[in-house]
């Protein structure tokens, strides 16, 4: 409930308002606390897959180039939002969106540096770029390509997402990946597994049994409490905090082509294929944030506006070593439980987060999470993108048309992501007689399943007779002759 003390309602449904600078500092700050651990999370997980991150070789130079993807995730998630919230020219909402690295390119990025280091990230910042100006060219169409991605396949493809990354969460939770590919006898020992658990049930009791930014920055105090624990027995040590902090340097400035950049067919391809899902994530968010704080429908200026920033956003991180920048959508909801509807707070908090990403000592401090502390707060954010796939699909009218199409695209791309993900190294796959782009693009499962997704619901008529239903569906179809409407593609 908005808090009128601090204007009237027509004040706070504005974006334009400036709250009191006494409470628009702590609404800014309650921003970046409910996305800062979402937005260092990939940046991690990247770097743990090409084999430089927790648990490899690098952690004895305090892992320097995960450090910087760090520092660089945080410093571009606050230019990203600049550019959503103050606007420049006809990049930018200006409403109170902010930006943070994406989940959703994490399945196309990990096959494309697994165990190759850093060798592997001109790739993926080749990939960011032209992704990211792709995505930006986007915005001159965006409100005539929404018709091919309906709640059926958007839904779908987060659902996939979440799916695949979940077993990143319990892996991290085990004792992480090095561990277990070196058969380490800690990996998933009660001691881990307990970690994990102090993050998950503390994250639980404070987002439904306190209120207000103790809420909202649930994960981020459940893993300060979940490195309390891990403190208590032994996995991080005062001395290996001070040794982590006294490597970084007060203050750095980014490194423009830092890792280089490299043009390749897989990561462009991948990039620009999901710069359609990010764009229409962002698209929601903007109706979400104007519906919620405003009571009104977003304009097309607003909805263009928006998706350029993203994709304008994301191509300057490439250049520099960030990953990809979308709206955050947990920010929407604190917009609409806050009832203040300013961009000048949100604006307080990109600052805040620019300020954060030239420290490099933030980054050294993040670096000493355990793994198993930070497993347990992916459980619960990968957890959390699986439960968004699904609320969007609950938007899907699951008449026999929608059914087969969600069947057949899950069936194939959740059937690639099992069968590539659990391969043993030089085992035969699926995917093996694939040219290499392809095999890149397919391992993932979700680019297949997008595609087959969009495919058929643009093909398929909206009517499947009766009795091949039946056939297809084995009886489960849950539906009698004529118990719904028919409806429009969705």
């Amino acid at each position: 409930m908005a808090d009128t003390s601090i204007g009237s309602p027509a004040q706070l449904r504005d974006p334009n308002y400036t709250p009191p600078l006494m409470t628009a500092v702590p609404l800014g700050i309650q921003h970046v606390l409910a996305m800062f651990v979402s937005n260092i999370t990939p940046a991690i997980i990247i770097s743990g897959a090409a084999g430089f991150g927790f648990g490899s070789d690098a952690g004895a130079q305090g892992f320097p180039d995960m450090s910087y993807l760090i520092q660089m995730s945080m410093l571009f998630a606050g230019i990203a939002t600049l550019f959503q919230s103050i606007g420049m020219g006809p990049v930018g909402a200006r409403l109170p969106i902010v930006q943070g690295t994406s989940f959703a390119f994490i399945p196309i990025m990990i096959p494309l540096v697994a165990g190759k280091g850093v060798e592997a990230l001109p790739a993926i910042f080749g990939g960011v770029l032209v992704g990211g100006l792709f995505h930006a060219a986007l915005g001159t169409v965006i409100g005539r390509i929404r018709f091919a991605l309906p709640p059926l396949v958007t839904g779908l493809v987060v659902l996939m997402i979440g799916l695949y990354l979940v077993r990143v969460g319990i892996e991290y939770a085990a004792g992480g990946v090095p561990a277990k590919a070196f058969g380490k006898e800690e990996y998933g020992s009660l001691l881990n597994w307990s970690v994990a658990l102090v993050v998950v049930f503390s994250t639980l009791g404070l987002k439904f049994f306190t209120r207000g930014m103790m809420s909202v920055s649930a994960v981020l105090i459940g893993i300060l409490v979940g490195y309390v624990y891990a403190m208590f027995f032994g996995l991080v040590t005062f001395e290996s905090i001070g040794q982590s902090w006294d490597r970084a340097a007060a203050f750095g400035l980014p490194n423009p082509f830092k890792y280089g950049i490299e043009i390749t067919t897989a990561a462009v391809i991948g990039f620009c294929l999901m710069s359609f899902v990010s764009a229409v994530e962002t698209v929601g968010d903007v109706s979400g944030i104007t519906k919620g704080g405003a009571g009104r429908e977003a304009t097309d200026k607003e909805i263009q506006g928006a998706t350029y920033a993203d994709g304008v956003g994301t191509a300057i991180a490439g250049l520099f070593g960030g990953l990809p920048n979308t709206s955050f959508s947990q920010n929407v909801g604190l917009i609409a439980m806050t009832g203040v509807m300013s961009r000048h707070v949100v604006t307080i908090g990109a600052i805040f987060l620019i300020i954060c990403g030239l420290i490099p000592k933030v980054g050294a401090v993040i670096r000493t999470i355990p793994i198993e502390v930070l497993g347990g707060g992916v459980i619960v954010m990968f957890g959390m993108v699986v439960s968004a796939g699904v609320s969007m699909l609950s938007d899907v009218v699951w008449n026999r048309r929608n059914m087969v199409i969600f069947a057949i695209a899950l069936s194939i791309g959740f059937g690639l992501q099992l069968e590539v993900m659990n391969l043993k190294p030089g085992s035969p796959n699926a995917l093996q007689y694939l040219p290499d782009t392809l095999r890149i693009l397919a391992a993932s499962g979700i680019l297949p399943a997008a595609l087959i997704a969009i495919v058929l619901n643009l093909i398929l008529p909206e009517e499947l007779a009766d009795e091949a239903t039946e056939e297809v569906s084995g009886g489960m179809s849950g539906h009698g002759k004529g118990s719904l409407p028919q409806e429009d593609r969705a």
